[in-house]
């Protein structure tokens, strides 16, 4: 049953001044909604058919702590409690998530918040490098040229290659890679002299200097920077986290499940589509479909050898499983109604000795990451949003309430001059344009012209044609010579609109520089240290 579309969801929007910031819930109330999320997640008695949530939740926190200490210490120091691997189960585990990038300051600010908050709990905070996403380009987008004429420059990291997942990108210029700073740098000169990236790159080029991978050698740099910081937090790929034996236990149980999944997936993505007005099938993420006899499900399948992403299908075939991309691999699992899942999970972990890789989608990514793997989530703005698909997937599906999330951003302008333009709206003048068109003769004064007698002529015949009502016999004859009179006039107004005109070409010029010059999108690495420091401030992390 689909909800009433008059249902509320959160609503989320990005900080709108210099230096703003967005934690919601409040930070002084995280504390208490990873208590509340731990004792929901506790309270919770659900059968993965065959290991509990519980359990699959305890032992999976067990093996990200210990991949996750092993992957970071390899590139920067991390504390000694981290590295004992206790017990987990009174540990509060925060994560955040997202693609392996030069990502802009209200990203990074999550990070920060991550580990402050982590610090704060006596937990441990981990972010996943989202390396199954798309990397789709491996440039920056650099502001240069002046205040008044500035323009956007592309500045390249590495060379061009094939769009692929981060995980199979690596780094095809090294030259190009080991340059990029002092090339953004000069550009962005006439803006920013001291900007981050000379400062991060070379510890860049030193942490990671061995790393062929694109997202993971750009992600390195930017953790051990952080620690300059004296931010602690461990970072993991997400390609690793899906090579976790309770991944794969619960990559099997959703396959198991595949019908009933499909049915509560697409009905969370009406509920949410019909509560935004949303006509857009795509929007947030399109639905899993059926195709023949095969039912998708949210999982990408790909191999290094041909590392183009298709989805996952399943179907059942008697006492087993079949998944497939549907293109080259079919994997049948020993999976039989409510049966086991041991055989299915061993089954999935075998398959990257042959190649194969099971990745999770936007949705199973956090699906994942908050019913096993973590007690609080933080997510940006627009995974928040997206997010609450996710809480109505658990619902319909599982069958209790989601724990709570998490939304962090913040919004950083470069530290430009206080000169630097402003834009007034145009249409102000546009409008005076079709009042030179339509009335020109309120304006023949103040184009200096006077009221000699030729334009005084034409003004009384169209005053004349204004004066009389418009009747049918009329309205041809009249329309004619109204429009004849502001024809005539029109060399009277030309100086006055040869001046609109140009206002309005210099105000959309202002515009066009204050869109480039104001943007909140440009990379962490372009601001000054001291100016992305203000967002540390707010609230003291």
């Amino acid at each position: 049953m689909l909800m009433d579309c008059a249902k509320e969801f959160r609503s989320l929007r990005a900080p709108q001044g210099d230096g703003e910031t967005l934690i919601d819930p409040a930070y002084d109330a995280l504390a208490g909604v990873v208590s509340g999320n731990t004792a929901r997640l506790a309270a919770i008695e659900y059968d993965l058919q065959g290991r509990s949530l519980a359990d699959v939740s305890c032992s999976a926190r067990q093996n990200l702590l210990q991949a996750a200490v092993a992957y970071t210490s390899a590139y920067r120091d991390i504390p000694d409690g981290w590295k004992v691997f206790g017990t987990v189960q009174d540990t509060p585990f925060i994560l955040s998530g997202h693609q392996p990038e030069m990502f802009h300051p209200g990203v990074w600010y999550k990070n920060f918040v991550l580990g402050g908050l982590a610090r704060r709990l006596g937990g441990v905070g981990i972010h996943l490098l989202i390396d199954s996403d798309l990397c789709r380009t491996a440039t920056v987008r650099v502001p240069s040229g002046t205040l008044d004429q500035p323009r956007m420059e592309m500045v390249a990291i590495d060379s061009p290659a094939a769009e692929v997942p981060y995980e199979e990108r690596t780094i095809q210029n090294a030259a190009s890679f080991s340059t990029f700073a002092e090339r953004a740098t000069a550009l962005l000169r006439p803006f920013v002299t001291n900007p981050m990236v000379a400062e991060l790159w070379p510890i860049m080029l030193e942490r990671a200097a061995g790393v062929k991978n694109l997202g993971l050698r750009l992600a390195q740099g930017r953790h051990a920077f952080e620690q300059t910081w004296n931010n602690d937090t461990l970072e993991l790929p997400q390609s690793v986290v899906c090579q976790l034996p309770e991944f794969a236990w619960f990559l099997a149980y959703i396959v198991s499940q595949h019908t009933r999944f499909r049915t509560a997936y697409n009905e969370a993505l009406a509920d949410y589509r019909c509560a935004h007005h949303l006509r857009n099938r795509a929007q947030p993420v399109p639905d899993l479909v059926v195709a023949e006899d095969w039912t998708e499900v949210p999982f990408w399948l790909w191999t290094s050898d041909d590392p183009q992403r298709r989805p996952l299908f399943a179907k059942r075939n008697g006492e087993r499983i079949l998944i497939s991309d549907r293109h080259a691999h079919a994997i049948e699992l020993a999976i039989s109604d409510n049966g086991d899942l041991s055989t299915a999970a061993e089954q999935i972990l075998e398959l990257a000795s042959q190649g194969i890789k099971l990745r999770t989608r936007a949705l199973s990514t956090t699906l994942f990451a908050r019913l096993v793997l973590s007690d609080l989530f933080l997510h940006g703005i627009g995974g928040a949003k997206y997010d609450q698909v996710t809480d109505q997937i658990v619902r319909q599906f599982f069958g209790f309430e989601p724990p709570e999330l998490a939304a962090v951003s913040a919004t950083l302008r470069l530290p430009l001059d206080a000169t630097s333009p402003s834009a007034a709206m145009p249409g102000q003048w546009e409008q005076r344009l079709r009042d030179l068109d339509y009335h020109p003769e309120q304006y023949i004064d103040s184009n200096g012209n006077g009221h000699d007698s030729d334009v005084a002529a034409i003004v009384a015949t169209k005053q004349r044609w204004l004066g009389k009502p418009k009747t049918l016999e009329n309205a041809r004859e009249r329309h004619l010579a109204i429009t004849a009179a502001n024809r005539q006039l029109q060399p009277f107004v030309a100086p006055l609109r040869r001046q609109i005109e140009s206002e309005i070409a210099a105000t959309r010029q202002r515009k066009r520089a204050e869109t480039i010059l104001r943007s909140r999108e440009y990379s962490f690495c372009l601001y000054p240290r001291e100016h992305f420091d203000r967002l540390l401030a707010n609230p003291v992390l």
